[in-house]
């Protein structure tokens, strides 16, 4: 089929690896990958601090850009489940509601697209490393993709999956909640850190390249030698 892959603004701005690693891996599974020049910010940072009618013209432009497209596959759980779950609800009662409804139904997370929708666990991946997972919170409480990383995860050759005990615990980001209270964000990173430390893991996983770059950060201040990855960039390695 041909996907139409959304780069999230993290993935583009900070960490282009990420994406390069599900292209990668979506062509290898033989298909067609597309990333229209026009797709934008989906619009969550202004509708998660309250601002809908700010929101609603730029998500406008991305229903624009995604309402021909087959399949909709966002390497993010967080933009995911703006699309997925809160563009119906952001245009409810508006002319494009119609079209949020059906663009959100074919619009999938990245993991949950290979496992749920393809059918597919093991890409042939080799990782030898030590790893623990990070549940980032749209990803797991909104889209409720608890297994679908794992399953990807169980099957690359040479990882070892250790769970920490705050797997499924906030990191702290939230996006603009990082800005707005920083002592309290970074508090709560903390602890996300102290906790996959416990695991002995060489790196941390995720979904979500924003809950990376915040985890990592504090990490790397902490002059911890333990590293975060995206799920995508451990799929794409042989």
């Amino acid at each position: 089929m041909t996907i139409t892959l959304f780069i999230p603004c993290f993935v583009d701005a900070l960490f282009p690896r990420a994406g390069i690693s599900m292209v990668q891996v979506l062509e290898s599974l033989g298909h067609k990958v597309v990333c229209p020049e026009g797709l934008t910010c989906c619009g969550q940072p202004p509708f998660n601090s309250g601002y809908w009618d700010e929101a609603r013209p730029v998500a406008a432009k991305v229903l624009e850009q995604l309402k021909g497209a087959e399949a909709v596959v966002i390497g993010s759980g967080s933009c995911g489940a703006m699309v997925k779950k809160f563009y119906p609800e952001l245009f409810a009662s508006r002319p494009e509601e119609e079209t949020a409804k059906k663009v959100a139904a074919r619009t999938w997370e990245f993991s949950d697209f290979l496992v749920s929708k393809l059918g597919v666990t093991d890409l042939g991946a080799s990782f030898p490393h030590k790893v623990t997972f990070h549940d980032g919170c749209h990803g797991l409480r909104e889209l409720g993709l608890k297994k679908p990383p794992r399953a990807l995860l169980g099957a690359v050759k040479g990882l070892e999956l250790v769970e920490m005990a705050e797997a499924e615990t906030c990191c702290g980001f939230g996006g603009t909640f990082s800005a707005k209270f920083p002592m309290i964000s970074t508090a709560m990173g903390e602890v996300k850190c102290a906790s996959a430390k416990e695991t002995n893991a060489e790196y941390i996983v995720s979904n979500d390249s924003s809950c990376l770059m915040h985890i990592q950060g504090l990490l790397s201040r902490q002059g911890s030698p333990l590293k975060t990855i995206h799920l995508a960039e451990v799929l794409s390695q042989k």
